[in-house]
């Protein structure tokens, strides 16, 4: 350094070394410091179909025991509720693709069952299920 210049905040002769500091973090530098964990029984398409063929199946036999309107809609309901406590068992020890089929399928099959309630009700003027 020559007289009345500035020090510079650095020494541009001094060799290139790394730094000593932590990573903040924002930018990650190595391997991810927390292990990953896996789904046991990740959701496939093949599961969710298989769940939805099983439940589209036991919703059909199940309506098939109604003899009117009225048992068509009975039957659908006690099915439906049957094949979610399949689903929340599914859910909680084996297959989540499969629980979604079923939940999918019973959905709309309670859907078309109230279809069929609420036509017959607007075409009547009869409530069907009492």
């Amino acid at each position: 350094m020559t007289t009345g210049q500035q020090p510079l905040p650095y020494d541009p002769g001094a060799a290139y070394r790394p730094s000593a500091r932590t990573p903040s973090g924002l930018f990650p530098a190595g391997p991810p410091t927390r292990p990953t964990y896996r789904e046991p029984h990740p959701v496939t398409g093949v599961g969710v179909a298989a769940g939805g063929g099983a439940a589209l199946a036991w919703l059909l036999l199940f309506g098939l025991l109604g003899r009117d309107v009225a048992g068509y809609a009975w039957w659908t309901l006690l099915a439906g509720l049957l094949a979610w406590l399949a689903a929340l068992a599914l859910v909680r020890y084996g297959d989540r693709g499969v629980a979604a089929g079923i939940a999918i399928v019973t959905a709309g099959g309670w859907s078309i069952a109230a279809a069929v309630v609420a036509v017959r009700w607007a075409t009547t003027g009869n409530w069907p299920l009492w």
